[in-house]
């Protein structure tokens, strides 16, 4: 099961429309599928879906689905808090719901285990000091920060899906250069990208990993990679509502990046990599005061 988990991340990578076809697959395995709608998106043909286990496939959780041409009408009609079930079909690299039957009475979804979810980061919530370590080997915490707005992401470097951990450090690599341009914002914000791969992703190489990306002389004195410790990094992930679990030397993971304050309080959380630089460096003047 969890190889098939991490191979169904994987080919969440194609969820764009660029990526889909609409034929059907000889060989393609299907599974009943049954949620609660969280978020539609029609102009995508897709659906997130806090669904139930799937057995003998993967267990509880949260995340978008595709739809076929034929069952698009249908998202018109779906809001968050409806219930649905569907059939998943997975076939080749591609995976999508079908036979879609949609009620309007809300299906509480139980977490895995019975677990209580986790309490969702809010505006102003304080972050953990937690011990970091940067990319030279230098001690490194939270409340360095403190006085100046920053951006802060997490990624391992070997994620090898473009629109993942790559997206992030390419929309950090614009927002940095623009920042560079701007002396005086520059001066009052700190981007800082932490890995939480912590046994591979070492001082050593996210130096190496991050210093293509850096636009200041010396490098990393506005961009700072780091890890740490898996509790530290756990730790600070969990109140940013980051989840990570090592799969065969991979990991399956979203995507939070972080906009906090100069008071060292939360002010802004991007959820997923649908964020333009644009709207990090507006977030990041607005927290600078200036």
């Amino acid at each position: 099961m969890r190889r098939q988990l991490l191979a169904l991340l994987l080919i969440a990578a194609c969820a764009a429309p660029g990526c889909r076809r609409d034929a059907p697959a000889g060989d393609a395995k299907r599974y009943p599928i049954e949620g609660q709608v969280v978020a539609v998106d029609p102009a995508s043909r897709s659906v997130t879906l806090a669904h139930r286990d799937i057995p003998g496939f993967m267990p509880a959780m949260t995340m978008p689905f595709t739809v076929l041409e034929a069952d698009a009408a249908l998202l018109q009609a779906m809001a968050p808090g409806d219930s649905l079930r569907a059939t998943l079909v997975v076939a080749d690299s591609r995976y999508w719901l079908e036979a879609l039957a949609l009620t309007k009475s809300p299906v509480p979804i139980a977490e895995p285990g019975g677990v209580t979810p986790p309490r969702e980061p809010q505006p102003g919530d304080a972050l953990p000091d937690v011990r970091l370590v940067d990319q030279d080997g230098r001690a490194l915490r939270l409340a360095e920060f403190r006085g100046r707005a920053l951006a802060l992401t997490f990624v391992y470097t070997r994620c090898p899906l473009p629109e993942f951990c790559p997206f992030l450090m390419r929309a950090f690599a614009r927002a940095h250069e623009r920042l560079v341009a701007d002396p005086e914002l520059l001066r009052r914000t700190a981007l800082l990208t932490l890995s939480f791969d912590v046994d591979h992703d070492t001082p050593a190489v996210l130096r190496a990993f991050g210093l293509p990306f850096q636009k200041t002389e010396p490098p990393f004195t506005h961009w700072r990679l780091a890890t740490g410790r898996l509790e530290a990094v756990r730790a600070l992930a969990a109140a940013l509502g980051l989840e990570f679990r090592e799969e065969d030397q991979s990991f399956t993971h979203n995507l939070r990046t972080a906009v906090v304050g100069t008071d060292g309080r939360l002010r802004r959380l991007f959820r997923g990599n649908d964020w333009e630089p644009a709207e990090l460096i507006a977030e990041l003047r607005a927290a600078a005061g200036s």
